[in-house]
């Protein structure tokens, strides 16, 4: 990956306490950034920060609420300055059959893995805006979506809809941020063992879904590397509004 350098970017990771989020910031550290770990679980997203080292800054941030996004960003700012890269990473799943889903986790559900990725969006793009993304074009948002989104997966209802939502959301967000200096972009991975999936894939049922992927495995994290890194990138200046499908031909 030595071909990206990020030395000059300054980057907000949601959901960066465990899994993806946690291995974007790691990843990005590498390649020079500066970045901001955005998490409620906050000794893992501390941990990590120590880990890292003096290019890392651990906030404390709940995507559901408005107050705690802005107050995140305000914090990434007094400590690094202007943010110019946003990973909006955070979600959540509650698999069950839709007729057993409860109103609440319903809710919580698209609260985080659609209102959540609004906000955090939304309050990139108005930091950008403010500190002059229309005349450098240097604005990038990476959304991280799903392969649901392209298929069923079963016990998902209401995961598969909240992450087509995702990939809708960053196309009419990249449209209208276009003249704005912000490229806004969406990536959708296949199944990848973090701890969102906790022991399923150890399970009979689990070993039974992997054996029907095409690859029969998991999709490699580090498979995600290289298009996270040029989204981020000032080499994707010509990338905005496009929806990356990347699960290892799990959704053929």
């Amino acid at each position: 990956m030595a071909m990206f350098d990020l030395h000059d970017r300054t980057c907000l990771i949601t959901g960066a306490s465990s899994g993806l989020g946690a291995h974007f910031a790691r990843l990005l550290a590498q390649a020079g950034a500066r970045v901001v770990l955005g998490a409620r679980r906050r000794e893992r997203i501390e941990t990590l920060a120590a880990a890292i080292g003096s290019r890392a800054l651990a906030v404390e941030l709940d995507v559901t609420s408005e107050a705690s996004t802005t107050t995140a960003f305000d914090m990434a700012e007094r400590a690094f300055g202007p943010i110019d890269t946003v990973i909006a990473n955070a979600g959540v799943s509650s698999p069950c059959r839709a007729t057993d889903l409860e109103e609440s986790a319903l809710r919580g559900l698209i609260d985080t893995n659609v209102t959540g990725v609004y906000l955090t969006a939304r309050e990139g793009a108005r930091r950008m805006i403010a500190s002059g993304s229309r005349e450098t074009g240097r604005g990038r948002i990476l959304l991280i979506g799903s392969a649901g989104a392209e298929m069923a997966i079963d016990g998902e209802a209401a995961y598969c809809a909240s992450k087509a939502a995702v990939a809708t959301l960053g196309r009419r967000l990249a449209c209208e941020w276009a003249r704005q200096g912000i490229c806004v972009n969406v990536i959708q991975p296949g199944f990848i063992r973090t701890e969102m999936a906790g022991d399923w894939f150890s399970s009979p049922g689990g070993e039974a879904q992997i054996a029907g992927f095409h690859r029969r495995r998991l999709q490699p994290i580090e498979s995600l590397d290289a298009p996270v890194l040029w989204f981020c990138s000032d080499e994707s200046f010509a990338a905005t509004g496009a929806i990356l499908t990347l699960d290892d031909g799990q959704s053929l």
